[in-house]
């Protein structure tokens, strides 16, 4: 894990009227790190997701990429400062082939190239690169002319993240990747979280499964009530007794 600070949030803030959703969070994500958000279902998790992407804008706060200040800027100019996110429901072109919805995506960093008739041939070559490289990174070659629609729940959520990669991001948001999966398409994805920090990306991760969490982790984030309640490596949160006391109990001593 580098030192380097590749994302860091101050006080963000998300208020829905008069209901505050995040309360002054502070976050710093590492380079080449796997760092994961967790708490109690209402605890303000995916909000804090929405903010740092720009799905919601900011109530108050600060976020900085590599120092630049991204706090207001839309999600697909966040996309072009190298993030990337997948969503806990799966939101690919359904209709779409395989191939073509990761040909949409990796072109998100120029999104008017998508509208091209004529697309430069430089652009066009760039972007079938990447898709055929991630088709076969993702094991998608199989299925890569089939509407994403008709994929296996496994195969979406694999698509999902060929998706946010074809961006080619530096930080990859990862909302409950394994939401749904069975137990084998939960290891390929708790490999692949593995690789992609090997590889020198970082990760931010949302996930509900303990096992992937403490599995792959440097740091984690524990939320609740929209606060940070404490923040360390796994085995201090795994010991930690206000993180029992809040809602993991004996899920973090290997328990369900």
């Amino acid at each position: 894990m580098s030192e380097q600070i590749l994302l860091r949030a101050r006080a963000v803030i998300k208020k829905y009227g008069s209901f505050t959703a995040v309360a002054g969070v502070d976050l710093d994500v590492r380079a080449g790190s796997v760092h994961s958000v967790i708490g109690p279902n209402g605890a303000g998790k995916t909000t804090l997701f929405h903010v740092l992407t720009g799905v919601v804008p900011i109530t108050g706060g600060t976020v900085h990429v590599d120092g630049q200040d991204i706090s207001r800027l839309p999600g697909h100019q966040r996309v072009r400062r190298g993030l990337a996110r997948s969503f806990q429901v799966t939101s690919l072109f359904q209709n779409l082939s395989v191939r073509e919805n990761l040909r949409v995506a990796a072109q998100g960093r120029a999104p008017w190239d998508v509208l091209r008739m004529w697309p430069l041939p430089g652009r066009a070559d760039d972007a079938v690169g990447v898709v055929d490289g991630l088709l076969a990174r993702f094991r998608l070659e199989q299925v890569m002319d089939r509407p994403a629609g008709l994929l296996s729940h496994g195969q979406q959520r694999r698509l999902e993240v060929a998706m946010a990669m074809a961006a080619r991001p530096r930080l990859i948001f990862l909302d409950e990747p394994t939401s749904g999966m069975g137990v084998d398409d939960i290891q390929e994805m708790k490999q692949l979280i593995l690789e992609l920090r090997q590889e020198g990306y970082a990760v931010l991760l949302v996930e509900h499964n303990m096992d992937i969490v403490m599995g792959v982790s440097d740091v984690i984030t524990v939320m609740q009530s929209g606060r940070v309640l404490v923040e360390g490596r796994p085995d201090t949160i795994r010991n930690d007794a206000r993180v029992r006391e809040a809602y993991l109990g004996s899920m973090l001593t290997g328990g369900r």
